[in-house]
Order: structure tokens, then sequence, then C-alpha cells
């Protein structure tokens, strides 16, 4: 083989070396965006969850672990009746009765359709309400059938078997049952369904890839750069609120399919949909507040463009129109004794 053809041969393998690199450059261009690789251990979901406020400042430099953790609430109180958005069906007694016996005889379902149905005993120690526990004992007892949720009224129907189980739970027990008219709480509950749908809003935002797309992994690093950590359904990621076992403060969630990919990094994701829900969070919280710097703070983040649901681009200005809504909203609420974020308001908005 002579000089020449030497000379040749190496020139050939050195092109088709760049190609193959030119190929795979601009392979990897065409690819999703991937997380990039850090050697530091992503937070729990429990130091998460226990994360300040400052994370969604929007600075791209703020790691999640770097947050000075804040302290936790206490946890939630349990569920009680509220004339508000409860029909109540008392259930007189001709004795006080214990709390193992009501318990024994409650019936297992908790609900009649969507609507959550609750017992109470007036605790005969105390002289408060509170739900049924063992060792105590109750000089009265009452039920109730809530009156509307985010999937309409109560109906007669529903109305009807909440009025038959606690019938048969009354004579378990030996009490009596004394149910309001069907007639009245129809109206109570058209009326308060129609209130809940006037002033039920959750707001959302998209953040649209200028660009490239991104990978699952991708997302997940920016996001938890802000407080957030993974949901229980797949394409969700939560800001958990400070308050154990509250409603997260906000929601960031993108197409499910694509987080149960088999390869997650290789599946292109263009468009992710950042949400609070009104209702479901105290104004003192600022869920507001959270979801413009996230939102902002992302956009910067992953190179996304913030804008509504039907495309149009939200700026500084559309935020602080939607922020002036929302205001009336929560006094609208508040009129109502259904604050934002209250035990009632969470029922009733769910």
């Amino acid at each position: 083989m002579n000089t020449l053809t030497v000379a040749l041969a190496s020139l050939g393998g050195i092109v088709l070396a760049g190609v193959v690199a030119h190929g795979a450059w601009q392979a990897r261009r065409a690819g999703p965006k991937r997380a990039a690789p850090t050697a530091r251990e992503e937070p729990s979901a429990t130091a998460a969850s226990e994360r300040d406020d400052t994370a969604l400042a929007g600075d791209d430099s703020v790691d999640a672990a770097d947050v000075e953790p804040a302290r936790r609430l206490s946890k939630r109180l349990p569920l009680q009746l509220d004339a508000l958005i409860d029909a109540f069906a008392p259930l007189a007694l001709d004795a006080p009765v214990g709390g193992d016996t009501v318990l024994a005889h409650l019936p297992s379902k908790r609900h009649v359709g969507s609507k959550l149905v609750l017992v109470e005993g007036l605790d005969a120690e105390t002289g408060r309400w509170e739900a049924p526990a063992p060792g105590r004992r109750y000089d009265e007892l009452q039920a109730g059938v809530q009156l509307a949720s985010r999937t309409g009224a109560l109906n007669e129907i529903e109305y009807s078997e909440f009025v038959q189980r606690m019938q048969a739970f009354a004579e378990a027990i030996g009490a009596s049952l004394d149910p309001p008219d069907m007639l009245e709480v129809m109206a109570r509950a058209r009326e308060l369904d129609a209130f809940a749908s006037e002033h039920d809003a959750q707001l959302a935002v998209h953040l649209r890839a200028r660009g490239s797309s991104w990978s699952v992994g991708y997302i997940q690093q920016h996001a938890r750069r802000h407080g957030f950590v993974a949901g229980v359904v797949p394409g969700r990621l939560v800001y958990p609120s400070a308050e154990e076992g509250g409603p997260p403060v906000l929601t960031l969630t993108f197409d499910p399919q694509a987080a149960l990919a088999d390869e997650p990094d290789r599946a292109a994701v263009r468009d992710v949909t950042l949400a609070f829900d009104v209702p479901q969070t105290a104004p003192a919280v600022e869920p507001f507040r959270a979801w413009q710097a996230a939102a902002q703070a992302l956009a910067v983040g992953m190179d996304a463009e913030v804008s509504d649901d039907d495309g149009r681009p939200l700026t500084t200005a559309g935020f602080a129109a939607i922020g002036a809504e929302l205001g009336k909203l929560y006094e609208a609420l508040e009129a109502r004794d259904l604050a934002a974020g209250s035990p009632a308001a969470r029922r009733l908005f769910s």
C-alpha cells in the first residue's frame, strides 16, 4: 500500500468519525433537554414539605436543599359538621350512649354519592360536639350530610339514602331520628351549589418550551429547585403546604404518559401547567404570590413562555389583573363565612 493510499484511508477515517460525531451531536441537540448531572443527594419529600417560600423567589441559583426548613404546623383537625354546608338530623337518646357502641354500629360508608356523611356526639364530660371515640359517653348525637360539592348539589336519591342509612343506625343504638324536610334540604342544596359554582376558581398558566423540548428529569430538576416534590399521580409535582395534611399550595403537571415512559429522559415534553386551587388555600400563605413567582422563575430557568389557556402570553400586567379579581373572590367567600382555606370551603370545593 503506497503512501497516497494510506493518507486517503486515514483522511477517510477522520471524515467518517467527524460525520458520526456530528450526527450524534445533532441527535442530542434535537432531543429533549436533560437534567444536569449533580452529585448532591436530592432532598426527601419530608424535607421538601418543610421548605420556606424563599425557594420561590425566582433565583435559579437557589436549590431546594439550601433553604432553611420552616416549622411545621399542627395536624389538621378532624372534620366536623357545619351548618353552612351540611343538613343536620338529630338522633334523640333515652340515655347516654358509649362511644364504643356508636362506633360499632356506624355505617361503613361515609358518603352518599359524592356527599360526605358525618356523625357527631355531645361529650358528656366536655360538653363539646366531636367525632365518636372509644371510652367516651355522649348525651346527644347528630348526623349530617353535605349539601353540595364540586360534583353538584345533593339530590333526592342521595338524601333518601342518607335518611335510610341513619334510620338503621338509630334503631341499632336505640335512638330516634328526626330528619329535616326533603324539600327544604333540596332548596338549600341548590342555593349553595349555585353560590359555589359562581365562586369557584382554579388558576392555571402554561409554561411552553421556546426551543428544545424538555425531558421528565429536566422538568423535575428545575421544579425541585423551587420547592416542588413528586406527587402521587404520574406527571404531577406539588409545592407542599406548611400545614401537615393540608392541600398543596401549587401543582405542576405535565403529560403523565411521558412520566410513565420506559425511558422518561427520552420522552419530549413541551408544555407544563402550573396551578393553584383558590378555595383550598388560605390567602395568608400568599398562594397567588407563590404562583406568579414560580411561573416567572421556572420560565427563566427552563427557557419557557408563560401563557394562558388560549396561548396568549401572560405578562406582569396580566398577573396584576388576575390578582385584582382574586381579591374580589376572596371577599365574596369570606362574606359567606366560607373563607378560602377554611375547613368548610375545602369540603364544599372538593
